[in-house]
């Protein structure tokens, strides 16, 4: 069956991307002028450092983050396509880990992922557990930890709507930022002020909704009128429903949305400009990465640890 022109346009990027990783690549292709990936100012054919910014073509953290982009496209949401495809594989693993330890079967898949195993993958426990065992990275675990097909479906459904729109404004490097640091507060709210076990996206899935709110308080017009308005309905029925018993955290949500509201005021909606904003984007957006990479490899490490 022949690939539409999109996923055409994808494969050639990512055979792009694997050819400059081991040093191939058409002669023709290298004897184009670069773009600067810091300032976006044009620098010579065989030029190894921006004559503008200083910055270095080769090994800095903003080419490698335009060349690593360019695998899922620079237009079209690079950091929540990862997300997505994380969530989907952890929740894989999930099922997996409660299946050999016979679970999982019949229709808890669509509800009913939960118990040792989870505990295991990084849910987030209740703070006294976690001051004891020293097990911080849960925070970020617990973040790509689903309780069934439902549970995630209805969070990748808003990750979809919501990531796009805010990683096109503030950057893919900011928005993994914004992402991690909402959904990591959120469960540290949920872990002190609810004492809850908890999982799921939507601590940092309503941190973007935090920031939204946030932008739209900071523009006016009647159209983020209207915005502020439909978002501030969801999150009350979202919280009325919590309140309803129906195993929604409250306390996950709302500390994922008041650190997404914060955030979204401190930080300035728009993509880094300058030389300097471009690296210090990419710097926290490595940083955040390099974290979340971090907090998987303790959950390995600590995977079979007595509970």
């Amino acid at each position: 069956m022949a690939l539409s022109y999109v996923w055409q346009q994808r494969l050639e990027r990512w055979k792009n991307f694997a050819r400059g990783l081991f040093g191939g690549g058409g002669g023709e292709q290298q004897r184009r002028p670069q773009i600067c990936p810091a300032c976006g100012s044009l620098v010579g054919i065989s030029a190894t450092r921006c004559h503008v910014c200083g910055t270095s073509l080769r090994f800095s953290l903003a080419a490698f983050s335009k060349k690593f982009s360019g695998v899922f496209g620079e237009h079209e949401a690079p950091v929540t396509t990862v997300l997505l495809i994380a969530n989907m594989i952890m929740l894989g693993v999930s099922w997996m880990a409660i299946a050999a330890a016979g679970g999982g079967g019949g229709l808890s898949i669509l509800w009913g992922l939960s118990g040792v195993p989870q505990i295991r993958l990084g849910m987030s426990i209740p703070l006294p557990y976690l001051v004891a065992t020293h097990e911080w990275w849960r925070l970020v675990t617990a973040m790509f930890l689903h309780g069934g097909l439902l549970h995630i479906g209805f969070n990748m459904m808003a990750l979809m709507q919501l990531g796009p729109a805010i990683e096109e404004l503030y950057g893919s490097a900011r928005y993994l930022f914004i992402y991690l640091f909402t959904g990591a507060f959120g469960f540290l709210v949920s872990a002190g002020f609810g004492n809850h076990f908890s999982l799921g996206a939507s601590g940092a899935l309503l941190g973007l909704v935090g920031v939204m709110l946030a932008v739209t308080t900071k523009r006016g017009g009647s159209y983020m009128q209207e915005l502020r308005s439909r978002l501030i309905s969801s999150v009350v029925i979202l919280f009325v429903i919590g309140f309803m018993g129906m195993g929604i955290d409250n306390y996950a949500h709302g500390g994922g949305l008041l650190a997404g509201f914060i955030l979204g005021k401190v930080l300035a909606d728009r993509q880094p400009m300058s030389a300097g904003e471009k690296r210090n984007a990419a710097l926290i957006g490595w940083l955040s990465g390099l974290v979340i990479i971090a907090c998987f490899v303790l959950m390995i490490i600590h995977y079979r640890d007595p509970l």
